[in-house]
């Protein structure tokens, strides 16, 4: 059995999933109005629950909350887009072809030059989780084990946006281990990774040891491409 502190954090997170999720659907529209008491019945908390959730959303710019008026859903130009929980919460949404066409033109322009920025700034260190990584990624793409599979792929990327040197781009670590969890979760990705696919993060990882820039943005210019058209192809009806 937990402890209270455990069961409060388990409920908290529960309450946040849930009301960010029906904000970022929709559900509940920008400018809606609710009242702590609706929402401590909604979702059956209490209002130290529910109160904490809401400094979390308001933190993310979905909600503004003010004294006698209540929780305000904000608009989505208010939204922290780039806050890992929201796009986790969009992806389960309806909006979500969209908003992975959004990140896909987003990796396009960051990863590639993550790369040729690794390619001068990468430690051995680095280099060697890089390798790592991709090892991983073959043994487990060839047995099916897309979990593990999974990990493999975030820890490359999250090591080579990390070895660019640039914090601004470092920083956007969390992000891409969204995209790439949700491409799995919702079943965009092949039952077993393509070899190519594993391939080309190999060629990442050698350009990157052997401080070869313009290689190593090619070859993430070609990780992420194919990685847009796969969605692009899993998202189209199939032919009768």
């Amino acid at each position: 059995m937990g402890t209270k502190d455990q069961i409060s954090a388990g409920l908290h997170a529960g309450v946040l999933d849930a009301f960010g999720a029906l904000i970022t659907s929709g559900a509940f529209p920008p400018g809606h109005v609710l009242r702590i008491e609706q929402l401590e019945d909604r979702f059956g908390v209490s209002r130290s629950v529910i109160r904490e959730a809401i400094r979390v959303l308001e933190s993310m710019g979905l909600v503004t909350s003010r004294r006698r008026v209540g929780v305000t859903i904000a608009p989505r130009t208010a939204w922290n887009l780039f806050d890992p929980r929201v796009i986790r919460w969009r992806l389960d949404g309806d909006d979500r072809d969209e908003l992975l066409s959004s990140l896909g033109h987003l990796r396009r322009g960051v990863e590639p030059v993550a790369a040729g920025l690794a390619a001068r700034h990468a430690t051995p260190e680095q280099c060697g989780m890089l390798t790592g990584a991709v090892m991983q990624m073959a043994v487990h793409g060839r047995s099916g084990d897309l979990p593990a599979y999974l990990a493999a792929d975030i820890a490359f990327h999250r090591t080579l946006l990390e070895a660019s040197g640039n914090e601004m781009l470092g920083a956007l670590t969390d992000l891409v281990a969204e995209v790439l969890a949700g491409r799995t979760h919702h079943h965009l990705m092949p039952a077993h990774p393509e070899p190519a696919a594993i391939r080309r993060h190999a060629e990442v990882a050698q350009a990157v040891q052997a401080g070869d820039p313009a290689a190593a943005e090619r070859a993430m210019r070609d990780i992420v491409e194919e990685a847009n058209r796969a969605i692009l192809a899993a998202q189209s009806p199939s032919d009768p």
